[in-house]
């Protein structure tokens, strides 16, 4: 059936035109209004971090450090809480060792492994896969990004294990029965009831990393791969303390951006335990 000639139009395209209008008529003020604050806040971390670049170098090595951390931890909780049967105690207590050791002195034992006659440069040259020593605390990116991993790795382990631990096994089984293969059925039943366990594990080991800075003192400490942290760090130890107050804004400001992640963990573990019930 055809509309009539002079009939008005429907309540969705009236609701449509309405929204339209008023989108169009406030768009001014809100570009306005974005510009007054991106531009402050722009001039705001770079003050903050000397150069912005501090700020998004701390951000990649976090990405890296924490995607690299989940490839590790996931599949090392995975067969523990599926496939370690009468020794999974046996399992847990050796993930557990780590948090005997402060982190420091899991940081210095790492310090002797990277020195140019560490073991790590004898184990690569035993393999020949280097022809001469690497200078591993010479400022690289890779060693501080990894230094992270070894640094928060069991904290992630941990909490991924108790997600995965609780997921009911009849549940894979149903997926099994329905025809999916193993790969299919971790896809699409494992991996999405540890979703939550992911998500927790990640919001415990980012933000840490984010604020780290001894981890890069340690094992670089050069201004090749200064993260924001140690700009705070600088800034509250500063001799004399001239630089204090600036110090604890900043420290102030990056709690203030924390607080996004952990907004959105809320409101993510309420959705899902609403849709649990």
């Amino acid at each position: 059936m055809t509309t009539p000639a002079g009939r008005r139009p429907g309540r969705s395209a009236l609701g449509a035109q309405h929204r339209l209008f008023w989108a169009a008529l406030a768009a001014p003020g809100i570009i306005w209004l974005t510009l007054l604050f991106i531009v402050p806040f722009y001039a705001i971390l770079a003050i903050a971090g000397g150069q912005l670049d501090i700020i998004l170098r701390t951000l990649v090595y976090v990405a890296l450090a924490s995607l690299i951390s989940l490839l590790i931890a996931y599949p090392a909780a995975y067969f523990v809480a599926r496939f370690a049967g009468r020794r999974k105690a046996l399992f847990l207590i050796l993930l557990i060792a780590p948090f005997w050791i402060s982190y420091m002195m899991r940081m210095l034992a790492w310090i002797d492994l990277l020195q140019t006659d560490g073991y790590v440069n004898k184990a690569l040259s035993f393999l020949h896969l280097i022809s001469q020593p690497v200078d591993w605390l010479g400022g690289l990116h890779i060693t501080v990004v990894l230094g992270l991993v070894y640094g928060y790795i069991p904290y992630l382990i941990l909490v991924l294990y108790a997600g995965l631990d609780r997921i009911d096994p009849a549940l894979i089984e149903a997926g099994r029965d329905l025809g999916l293969d193993r790969v299919r059925t971790f896809i699409r039943v494992t991996l999405p009831l540890s979703r939550q366990a992911i998500l927790t594990g990640m919001l415990i080991t980012v933000l840490p990393m984010l604020g780290d800075y001894f981890t890069n003192q340690l094992l670089s400490g050069t201004t090749g791969t200064v993260m924001f942290g140690n700009v705070i760090d600088d800034q509250l130890t500063s001799s004399g303390g001239v630089l204090e107050g600036q110090g604890a804004v900043f420290s102030l400001l990056f709690l203030l951006l924390l607080t996004a992640p952990m907004i959105y963990y809320v409101v993510a573990t309420n959705r899902s335990s609403r849709r649990a019930t």
